[in-house]
């Protein structure tokens, strides 16, 4: 069946444009998060410069803020919470986070080939539940608004991006059976 120019379905919607306005949206959605991705981008340089120091703020904080999620580290489960900002392997494994965020964060959503085996570990060994990747990209969110200069655009960013990350991780975890 072809569409006339002016043929309209009964709501009154020109037909044409209801074929053309979902690529258009979906275009301009690709749009913005690549311009999300660009903004945090811009405010990721402190961060790279010391992910020790940025990681130790971003897992004491999480660990302070949601107590719960210290107890899915098996390393960290005894360190008293006034420790957490002094402790080396909080600092270190801080480190390995952001360093993986800062590889998703490059990606600029291309990022399976990086999110497949963090998906898998996170899933299989570690039995990570997806809520805590949600409570995390809180907490690095609140980090880069005080200590790297992200402003509310882009901590919006942030939180767009990290939604579309934590989706992909969900639909992994469901691919491998787990429901976290």
């Amino acid at each position: 069946m072809g569409y006339k120019k002016d043929s309209t379905d009964e709501g009154g919607t020109n037909q044409a444009e209801n074929i053309l306005g979902q690529p258009r949206r979906i275009l301009f959605q690709a749009l913005q998060i690549m311009a999300d991705y660009d903004m945090i981008l811009k405010h990721w340089g402190p961060v790279e410069a010391d992910y020790s120091t940025y990681g130790n703020l971003v897992l004491t904080r999480l660990f302070t803020e949601h107590p719960e999620t210290q107890k899915l580290f098996p390393k960290f489960v005894s360190i008293p919470h006034g420790d957490l900002a002094g402790n080396a392997a909080v600092s270190a494994h801080g480190a390995t986070v952001l360093k993986k965020l800062g590889e998703l964060l490059k990606a600029k959503g291309n990022h399976a080939a990086i999110l497949k085996p963090l998906s898998n570990s996170h899933a299989t060994k570690h039995k990570i539940p997806i809520n805590n990747f949600r409570l995390i990209s809180e907490v690095i969110v609140k980090v880069m608004a005080e200590k790297a200069g992200l402003d509310g655009a882009g901590q919006q960013a942030l939180r767009s991006v990290m939604a579309v990350v934590i989706a992909d991780m969900d639909a992994n975890y469901k691919e491998l059976g787990y429901a976290g």
